[in-house]
């Protein structure tokens, strides 16, 4: 099939693209390539990608023309969208870069799909959207109406503007929520490559919260691989569906919503000390307080995502950070 990968030089998209294309599809990806980080490891994401059957293009989703232009060529069975401004306190220092990106970036996306007959949309949502809930695991059939950061408010207007679509237009769309993805080639901006990067070069860390926080670190093999069985799991209408005895996460448009987590919430202070056994140093850490936008905890429930695809991540902690010490070793030359 042919595939649109939006954020292909990303830290998802560039695993995800990988694996269709070593399942034989043909995938077309792109990706602004804009500075929130080091642009070089964007670019060499891309380099790593061989594929005859890969094309890349430079493409910002906020540019409509040229995204009108791109579904009209393309031609796309099926559309995996992973493209946004990321960061929960990136967004309290530059709302209008998200309303830009995650908003109007989505819109171009879903009016592609419309006109252009595409089967199937995935697209990134993101466990930030519980936002206030405190009951855990986080399920799907809970309420999300109280996010604490605007990143977590757009990804919450994503999966609302999806269903709209789905409702109006018959578009199948599964929104997918992740859960702090980590792994070989992931972002800098993200808390283990920070940590490593410091303790590398001798220098302490930032524990927020004074480490009394957990999050449900989610390996990167596991979230490609729970996206490539979720592609062929297309949404259908549901006619006996209500608002008052159906779930959230489902409609009676063709429309879907899932958590992708590792359903083992881990300890702070016990990921940093996964860390420093692979590294085989010890950090030097600065207790600090919670900051704006960050929640205590965070855990998925995955029984919806098993049910449909016989699969959920579980890769340890341990083994996915000294995976990603290994990798970044050898990518800096340490």
């Amino acid at each position: 099939m042919k595939f649109l990968i939006t954020g292909a030089a990303g830290f998802i998209g560039f695993h995800v693209s990988q694996r269709l294309l070593e399942a034989g599809h043909e995938v077309t990806g792109i990706d602004n390539l804009n500075d929130y980080y080091e642009v070089t490891l964007k670019e060499a994401r891309l380099a790593q990608i061989t594929s005859p059957h890969f094309v890349f293009k430079k493409i910002d989703l906020a540019d409509r023309i040229a995204m009108e232009q791109l579904f009209s060529e393309g031609k796309f069975d099926r559309v995996i969208h992973l493209a946004a401004q990321a960061g929960v306190r990136y967004s309290i220092e530059n709302p209008h870069a998200y309303a830009e990106s995650n908003l109007m970036g989505h819109l171009n996306i879903l009016e592609g799909c419309r006109h252009n007959k595409v089967k199937h949309l995935l697209y990134a949502s993101s466990s930030s959207v519980y936002g206030l809930n405190r009951k855990m695991p986080f399920s799907t059939e809970d309420s999300v109406d109280h996010p604490v950061s605007l990143y977590a408010a757009t990804k919450k207007a994503n999966e609302l503007m999806s269903h709209t679509y789905s409702h109006l237009y018959g578009l199948p769309t599964t929104g997918l929520r992740f859960f702090t993805v980590y792994g070989p080639w992931g972002r800098p901006d993200m808390a283990l490559f920070k940590f490593t990067k410091a303790m590398i070069a001798g220098k302490s860390i930032d524990v927020y919260n004074y480490g009394k926080m957990k999050r449900d670190f989610t390996y990167i093999d596991d979230i490609a691989e729970a996206i490539v069985r979720l592609q062929d799991v297309i949404p259908r209408e549901d006619a006996e569906w209500t608002v008052e005895n159906g779930s959230p996460a489902t409609s009676s448009a063709p429309y879907r919503v899932y958590n992708i987590g590792n359903s083992s919430p881990v300890e702070l202070m016990d990921y940093i000390t996964a860390l420093e056994e692979a590294l085989g140093i010890e950090a030097e850490k600065n207790m600090m307080p919670i900051q704006a936008g960050d929640v205590l905890e965070t855990s998925a429930d995955t029984q919806a995502l098993y049910e449909v695809i016989g699969f959920k991540p579980e890769t340890s902690v341990k083994k996915g950070v000294a995976n990603f010490v290994e990798w970044y070793k050898q990518y800096y030359n340490v």
